[in-house]
């Protein structure tokens, strides 16, 4: 059998018996597994609190401890991880009992050790086959067309972004909202030697200070009002993969230092609880904003900024990938019609001159969103300018005041014209009189 690689695993063993605890240790670390051992169900309880483990060997008997309670207890705080049980043959019908409360599987001890890799290596393959199979159905929710491009600069970020994969640097990706840096991103990770284990996202600008440090680290039962129950935080999910903070120009300024500890150190400590804990992280971070002029405005630490910003690609504007937005285009019609069973295949001269024609202020959201909805309003084959609300009259496409509408409605027809016509998302904030996280959370709110 061929030894697994050492990051890829993570086995706990329990057992109150030290020359098991020994002889399991040994013959699971020559297998590659990370390995750690546990005589209680305090000591196990403690070891689950400071580090992720995917598998877990437990043997019931543990002197005065109980190891049904110990399991219902793994399957609260630790649903991901496999426990396998090990119990005597005197005690089969009680491992029968832990299997139907949620233990994967069981040995009978004495067992050699063949039937111990056997069962470490089903059990940890089940658990990648469980989180490849998340990733692939993500990867199928949100297609990543693109990242393929025929534009000369796009390509060249392209190139850099798979070479800079290969090592563990943080990369801060730049480049106007829309233009895929979130695709990027987890293309960078799925291109790195860390792409078999998750790729945790964190969107700054849509949480407080006190709940984005509950989310990025986690918290302790108790913790505060409602938190009634130990949970991981996304640094802890991340564990062995990447962590994508996304719009990180908008992370509170407050929580700052944490994050940079973190990054510095590997360490942080869960919301109410003071044990230090470690994860091997890479920080992948995205921004619209110009962290430099926030740096001098005293809204973005300067030396979170350096910590960042190690690699940084700037993703060009569709506006200036002009090879690309019919072939864009043209794949997003054909997965529209698909999923909505619509007449649409392709567009007519016109419609194919718009899209060239448009100045593309949302970038690659903005033409997959405009595609979606034209593949549902084209009644034909040929989609035409009207189906993409381009080259319509303006007195049809724009409200005025005092029109029979919403103030929603005018609220959204509003930022999207200023959006429209402004250079970046700050100077669009400024002209509202808003911040830019309420911009995004508007965005958002809107669809644009």
């Amino acid at each position: 059998m061929q030894a697994a690689e050492p990051t890829s695993a993570r086995i706990l063993l329990v057992d109150d018996e030290a020359a098991i605890l020994r002889t399991f240790r040994y013959c699971l670390e020559d297998q590659g597994y990370q390995v750690a051992g546990a005589s209680s169900a305090a000591q196990a309880e403690a070891l689950l609190q400071r580090q992720v483990f995917d598998l877990c060997f437990l043997d019931l008997r543990l002197g005065e401890d109980n190891g049904l309670e110990l399991l219902a207890q793994m399957r609260l705080q630790t649903p991901w991880m496999r426990v396998v049980i090990v119990t005597a043959h005197s005690a089969v019908d009680t491992a029968v009992d832990a299997m139907q409360a949620g233990a994967a599987d069981y040995l009978v001890k004495p067992c050699s050790p063949d039937q111990l890799r056997l069962a470490a290596a089903k059990q940890l393959e089940v658990r990648q086959l469980a989180a490849r199979l998340e990733a692939l159905e993500g990867e199928v929710r949100q297609t990543r067309p693109g990242l393929d491009s025929h534009s000369p600069a796009m390509m060249a970020v392209l190139e850099t972004a798979r070479q800079v994969a290969a090592t563990d640097a943080n990369i801060l990706l730049l480049g106007e909202s829309g233009t895929g840096k979130g695709e990027l991103a987890r293309a960078i990770h799925g291109w790195s030697r860390r792409g078999k284990k998750a790729c945790v996202t964190i969107n700054c600008p849509s949480l407080s200070a006190e709940l984005m440090e509950s989310e990025l680290f986690g918290h302790s039962r108790g913790a505060f009002t409602g938190a009634s129950e130990n949970t991981l935080g996304r640094v802890s999910q991340a564990d062995g993969g990447s962590l994508f903070l996304d719009e990180i120009g908008d992370f509170p300024l407050t929580l700052q230092s944490k994050l940079l500890r973190f990054i510095q150190d590997k360490e942080y400590e869960r919301v109410g609880d003071p044990l230090t804990r470690r994860a091997d992280v890479r920080i992948l971070a995205a921004t619209n904003h110009d962290l430099e002029e926030m740096v001098r405005e005293g809204r973005f630490r300067e030396d979170l900024l350096y910590r960042l910003n190690v690699i940084s690609l700037s993703l060009p504007p569709l506006r200036e990938r002009r090879e690309d937005i019919l072939e864009l285009a043209e794949r997003f019609l054909a997965r529209f019609v698909k999923d909505y069973a619509r007449p649409a295949r392709g567009f007519d001269e016109a419609a194919r001159s718009a899209l060239l024609e448009h100045h593309w202020p949302g970038n690659i959201r903005e033409l997959r969103n405009m595609i979606e909805r034209a593949s549902i309003v084209c009644p034909e084959q040929w989609v035409q300018p009207g189906h993409l609300g381009l080259g319509e009259p303006a007195s049809n496409s724009a409200p005025s005041i005092g029109a029979e509408l919403s103030l929603e409605a005018l609220e959204k027809a509003h930022i999207a014209a200023v959006l429209a016509n402004s250079a970046t998302l700050e100077q669009a904030a400024r002209i509202l009189g808003i911040d830019s996280s309420t911009l995004y959370r508007k965005r958002k709110q809107f669809g644009l």
